[in-house]
């Protein structure tokens, strides 16, 4: 009985050791998306604020920036679009 106790102990470590590596692979997953997302959302937000400072006024520029800044802290698409919407009238 002594080795398949030894077989069953081995067995479970190992299927310990093969979750462990299976879990560190999906947390490094969900950071490289993480990561890939956030660079390109800053890009994209980075690329928009020139374009917004190419086309309006700087007063009109600092405005539309706070408020799409504020859009997205409280994840309100519509704050920035109606800001962009009133600087037209």
């Amino acid at each position: 009985m002594l080795p398949f106790d030894k077989y069953n102990i081995m067995k479970r470590q190992t299927r310990s050791l093969l979750e462990e590596l299976e879990e560190v692979s999906k947390n490094r997953d969900t950071k490289y998306i993480i990561e890939s997302r956030a660079n390109n959302v800053i890009s994209s937000a980075i690329h928009l604020l020139e374009v917004i400072e190419r086309n309006f006024t700087p007063e009109q520029a600092a405005v539309l920036e706070k408020k799409l800044l504020g859009a997205i802290k409280t994840r309100d698409q519509a704050r920035f679009v109606n800001s962009l919407k009133r600087t037209d009238k």
